[in-house]
């Protein structure tokens, strides 16, 4: 991902974008979640720790299969658990004397300790449904945890134009937890927003199949088909003079409402499709409505221009 991850290198790691200051390093809380603990910071760790949260403790060694297939599913439930649990992986065949004090007999070994003592716990590699239940067995009802945070503050830059900051915010969280949607797709937009649609594209790739009809999802492909549809502003300005020498020219105003859409005139572009729907709403097999559907699905629903463009709209088919 790290090439993705690259307004001018990679804002993920390093919060630079065109235009904006180098971001803050980024906000704490993913990486906490889990560590790698030893004999020695153990009580650190797992016993005090868990005095605010329970912590669980996966006990593996690098030649055990099962641990392979375990560790990676315990980590994404954790990361999922939004910050109601912590992680703490011991290898046992570089901490022996926390393995006799367990007396772990087989591995992977998993032990939930809470207020310094162990809670609850399993033995083998179970699959994902199973850890997930665990885990919630442990934690309840989750509030708003590090990647709701995270998200909010993300989407908090970006709405301030700190393109930097929130670029390197929603990399954290794509890096913690791949195919995270709002990250993803906020990202893809910074790219698109600072000019890079061949990476916006490529970060959409990234979304999981799954979830590729998500809604944010498809705001963003349609962004991009605006933008590449934009044109010079020479033949922007040679369409503008084209419908204003002929108003029924229906081609040039649909043309000039997809290149003023593509430069940023919203409203501009929705007002000349709007007027080739209020004199011919069956031009061109009902092309002006479908491009307006299209802007409205790239600006997002809660856009000026889509708010009025869609009862403007409503008016015209409704009347």
């Amino acid at each position: 991902m790290a090439d993705l991850m690259n307004l001018r290198g990679n804002p993920a790691a390093s919060g630079a974008a065109p235009g904006a200051a180098p971001a803050p390093a980024p906000a704490p809380g993913l990486d906490s979640l889990i560590k790698d603990g030893t004999d020695a910071t153990f009580v650190d760790d797992v016993l005090k720790a868990s005095s605010d949260v329970p912590v669980i403790v996966d006990l593996w060694a690098p030649w055990c299969g099962p641990c392979k297939t375990l560790g990676p599913i315990i980590e994404k439930a954790v990361l999922a658990a939004r910050g109601a649990v912590k992680l703490v992986k011991i290898n046992v065949d570089e901490n022996p004397q926390l393995s006799r004090q367990l007396r772990v007999q087989s591995i992977p070994a998993v032990y939930a300790f809470k207020d310094g003592q162990p809670i609850d716990g399993f033995v083998g590699a179970l699959p994902e449904s199973q850890v997930k239940a665990f885990i919630e067995g442990l934690t309840g009802d989750l509030g708003p945890g590090p990647i709701d945070e995270l998200l909010a503050e993300a989407a908090a830059a970006r709405e301030a134009g700190d393109l930097g900051s929130a670029a390197a915010l929603y990399g954290e969280i794509a890096k913690a937890d791949p195919g995270n949607v709002p990250a993803l797709t906020g990202l893809a937009q910074i790219y698109l927003d600072a000019g890079h649609p061949d990476r916006a594209t490529e970060t959409l790739k990234l979304v999981p199949p799954d979830k590729a009809a998500d809604p944010a999802v498809r705001a963003i492909e349609a962004a991009l088909k605006l933008s590449a549809q934009a044109k010079p502003a020479d033949e922007t300005a040679a369409l503008e003079a084209k419908v204003a020498a002929n108003a029924t020219d229906h081609q040039a105003r649909f043309d000039l409402a997809v290149a003023l859409a593509a430069a940023g005139r919203r409203e501009d572009a929705v007002d000349h499709l709007l007027e080739i729907v209020r004199k011919n709403r069956t031009w061109n097999d009902d092309a002006a409505r479908k491009q307006l559907l299209t802007f409205f699905e790239a600006f997002g629903p809660k856009d000026d221009a889509t708010v009025s463009g869609r009862r403007r709209l409503s008016a015209l088919l409704f009347a």
